[in-house]
């Protein structure tokens, strides 16, 4: 066997009401002038406005940033570090979904970095070397999807392509995470569905992703458990405490489980959002029965292994896949890319932006530029 490297995240606080410890957390590490990222569905809300003020109450000097929406852009991230700069800040606060938490990692990023973000795109041959001081990193997530808060790397789109661009280093680890599951109580069901979908994703393809890592293995199978048995719950009872609490850390799982690598899912995921800007965990959602049984001849036991862990009767690859069609239709997402609004004059360029994307590269089968198109057609 050959000898290989493991590396996990960060200090995690975790529980209903931890968020109340920040704080404290925060004048241990003498933070005076903390910068809040987060986004504009987040800003107007009562628990937003009392966040804030908890923090002002302890004598921080805090300033909001909160210009985000949709898919994050490189725009958002300039005018992030211009915000900072201009609040003299020493310190990020990152609060909301993956898009306030990606961009509030890019923010960090490029306050001390010269040149522009792209330089820093993972895997570019002429990439400049993310080396300088990043500013004091808090994390605490809104949504359990991306599992963003436990992650390296930012994920940010080109404004004028759309296409989405990696960043990527241990530095951008945040100090702390504070995973409050009651920071999710008032999520819309659509949000929880498509969120918490993403997270159901993040551990499959983690699981079914070719390379040696048992550990990740082991954490997305677990994952793969506590969202299996909590996202109907979270979606149709969004007060229920515990099915919020199991979906945030399933999210976080899926998180960590992901430096293993992906798949040819998320590869289509991306492209929808690219060409049709379709909400990346929707995409997943979507497209996960239809790509996903690509995998089934090449893995057969690893789709047995999660059925089995899920509890499902049949445990062949065609019955983890039905669960995930019954799953999709139980918490209301569309049974295909047509249902949501995905037109097939848009086909060649979902195929062209998925085959160019790296995540299929760890597919436990290579994937063709025609079986792409087999399986947009097929979603379509």
């Amino acid at each position: 066997m050959a000898n290989s490297t493991f590396s996990f995240p960060t200090l995690i606080h975790f529980g209903a009401g931890v968020r109340s410890q920040l704080p404290d957390f925060l004048a241990q590490n003498k933070v005076a002038r903390p910068f809040i990222v987060t986004d504009r569905g987040i800003a107007p809300l009562p628990m937003f406005q009392e966040f804030s003020e908890s923090l002002s109450n302890k004598t921080l000097q805090v300033a909001t940033f909160s210009d985000i929406w949709g898919n994050p852009t490189k725009s958002q991230v300039i005018a992030g570090v211009k915000a900072f700069a201009a609040h003299g800040a020493d310190s990020i606060i990152g609060l909301g979904g993956g898009a306030a938490l990606d961009v509030a990692k890019a923010i960090a990023l490029m306050v001390n970095h010269p040149g522009d973000l792209f330089d820093y795109e993972d895997g570019k041959p002429d990439a400049l070397p993310i080396d300088q001081a990043i500013p004091f990193l808090v994390a605490l997530p809104t949504t359990s999807g991306t599992g963003s808060e436990v992650g390296r790397s930012a994920v940010i789109s080109d404004d004028a392509t759309h296409v989405k661009k990696i960043v990527f280093s241990p530095r951008l680890l945040a100090k702390a995470v504070y995973a409050d599951p009651e920071l999710t109580l008032d999520l819309p069901a659509k949000i929880t569905a498509a969120t918490g979908m993403d997270a159901l994703t993040h551990c499959i393809e983690a699981f079914l992703a070719k390379g040696y890592h048992p550990i990740c293995d082991g954490i997305a199978l677990e994952g793969l458990r506590l969202g299996a048995a909590s996202l109907e719950k979270s979606v149709k009872s969004p007060r229920d405490i515990e099915a919020r609490s199991a979906m945030m850390m399933s999210s976080m799982m899926g998180a960590i489980a992901f430096q293993k690598g992906l798949g040819l899912t998320h590869s289509c995921a991306h492209a929808l959002s690219a060409v049709a800007d379709m909400h990346h965990g929707l995409a997943n959602a979507v497209m996960m029965p239809y790509a996903l049984p690509f995998n089934i001849q090449t893995v057969p036991e690893r789709f047995e292994r999660m059925a089995m862990t899920i509890g499902l009767k049949d445990v062949s690859g065609n019955g983890f896949i039905q669960w995930l069609r019954d799953l999709n239709a139980a918490v209301g997402i569309p049974a295909r890319l047509s249902d949501a609004g995905v037109k097939k004059e848009q086909l060649d360029r979902l195929v062209q932006i998925a085959v160019a994307d790296v995540c299929h590269q760890n597919n436990p089968r290579a994937v063709t530029e025609e079986d792409f198109r087999r399986i947009f057609s097929a979603a379509l």
